[in-house]
């Protein structure tokens, strides 16, 4: 992996750790030398919540930690005890080294890499760690940058470019990390002051004394298992259509999160993804949009219900003419009462069906349905995954988490017109390679083959699609496993952007 140039905080932010040291590590004067030693520090850090999710559910992996590391309680945090390393009075930088190593491996997803060697520099602001994948060890591979804080608890972190390369997925650059915390083992007597004075004898307190975010210091981003939604409305003004009855067309905007559609198509599974049957996908590995809606609605009671045409199949993981990753959703049906309700599917997985499977929970903005020229419109619904759905991406997302928004539009009268200006609700069906998709007008398929990971310097992707030397069935095995506990892997969707 060449190495790259990082910026530097400012080394007098570095003084807001100095804070969290004991006086008995930095008893240095003017005499003596800059550092200081350090020793008995731990860092707790979970790398990344959903990628721990990820290697123990969909890839059916384990985190295995040695020599002196721990992993929390129920795939929890990592902590790397030992640490030893100095301090330095002149820049108030501290650099601490970590005894202990990580094992990742999955003989699904074929990766199997290790950690050691953890590094944590406060004027860097950043971690680090040696590397092993493949017999070649890479050393200080950078991590994750950190917004240093002055107690050195619950930092945030943003992950490199290389973190994104050894976990395996280009997703990763950027993402938000776990938090990290940084404390000595056994708790100082004495702490200087927040200038970091080393002839401070008094203690300040860590709940009252923080210092602010570094200049230029990396910032939060959202994570690809969490997609930010903005207020749903419905339409706002009443017709002269009846309150209640059948539907007569209707669009349902939904586009399986972004994260799964890159991972799919671009990312370690090197598959495709084929929209057929009445529902299309936009353009650049969009989103996906389901027709000619049926079902009925009672805008005095508030309910609606209806199911649209159209499947979505996601391919992926090729080995030997057979693929670990074969899903396909269809029948998809939204019902609400009141402005809540829920999103069900169809999931086929390696050929196991199972039937109406509550993927989501649905929220709109207003309890009210109402119609305007014959239509009931709703955008920017909100969907939180289930706990058939969690469990049915193996705990790659948790319940709870927040999908991307829902968009629907159903007419009540065969002549009235959809936001996208279909009033027969029939899209084209046409077929697509590679890409293809026009503007949501016409089904196909986006992606191409692949059966091999990325490989950087050496180091090999966590995430590294299966090779033609893993087992079809254990693949096969393990994705009718994701079916049985709750219908194969499924997430949620971007919301189409209707003209």
């Amino acid at each position: 992996m060449a190495a790259i140039s990082r910026s530097r905080r400012p080394l007098a932010l570095a003084a807001a750790v100095a804070v969290a040291l004991g006086a008995g590590a930095l008893a240095v004067t003017s005499a003596s030398a800059a550092e200081a030693p350090l020793k008995d520090y731990e860092l707790t850090w979970g790398i990344k919540q959903s990628y721990r999710s990820y290697v123990t559910g969909m890839a059916a992996g384990s985190f295995t930690p040695a020599g002196g590391a721990t992993q929390a309680a129920d795939n929890g945090a990592f902590t790397f005890a030992g640490g030893t390393g100095t301090y330095d009075s002149d820049t108030h930088a501290v650099r601490l080294g970590f005894a202990g190593s990580l094992k990742i491996a999955s003989k699904l997803h074929g990766f199997d890499l290790t950690l050691s060697d953890v590094r944590f520099d406060s004027g860097a602001a950043e971690i680090t760690a040696d590397v092993t994948s493949g017999g070649t060890t890479q050393d200080d591979v950078p991590l994750a940058d950190v917004t240093v804080t002055r107690t050195m608890t619950g930092m945030e972190t943003r992950l490199t470019k290389e973190a994104a390369t050894v976990l395996g997925s280009a997703s990763y650059e950027g993402a938000a990390g776990d938090p990290l915390t940084v404390v000595q083992k056994t708790p100082p007597t004495q702490s200087p002051s927040p200038t970091g004075s080393p002839s401070s004898s008094t203690s300040p307190s860590p709940t009252t004394s923080t210092s602010p975010k570094p200049t230029g210091s990396a910032s939060s981003t959202a994570s690809p298992s969490a997609s930010q939604t903005t207020s749903p409305s419905a339409s706002s003004s009443e017709t002269g259509a009846a309150t209640q009855g059948d539907i007569a067309d209707g669009t349902l905007g939904w586009g399986v999160k972004q994260s799964f559609r890159t991972y799919v198509v671009d990312g370690p599974a090197k598959g495709r993804i084929t929209a057929s049957g009445g529902a299309t996908q936009a353009s650049g590995n969009g989103d996906f949009t389901f027709t000619e809606a049926t079902g009925t609605y009672d805008t005095d009671a508030d309910t609606l219900k209806a199911a649209f045409k159209g499947a979505v199949n996601f391919k992926g993981h090729e080995a030997n003419g057979s693929y670990g990753l074969d899903l396909t959703l269809s029948g998809l049906t939204v019902e609400l009462d009141g402005g809540t309700g829920e999103l069900t599917a169809d999931v086929e997985s390696l050929g196991k069906t199972s039937d109406d499977v509550v993927l989501a929970h649905l929220t709109a903005g207003s309890s009210d349905l109402k119609a305007e020229d014959d239509v009931i419109s709703l955008d920017d619904v909100t969907a939180e995954l289930t706990k058939a759905g969690a469990q049915a991406f193996g705990g790659f997302y948790t319940e709870g988490t927040v999908l991307d928004p829902v968009d629907l539009s159903v007419a009540l009268s065969d002549d009235a017109q959809l936001p996208d200006g279909n009033g027969d609700g029939g899209s084209g069906n046409g077929s697509g390679t590679g890409g293809s998709g026009d503007s949501g007008t016409t089904s196909g398929t986006t992606g191409g083959g692949g059966t091999t990971g990325s490989t950087t310097g050496g180091v090999t992707g966590a995430l590294a699609s299966t090779g033609s030397d893993v087992p079809t069935g254990a693949l096969g095995a393990a994705a009718a496993v994701t079916v049985a506990a709750g219908a194969g892997v499924v997430i949620a969707v971007r919301r189409r952007r209707q003209a």
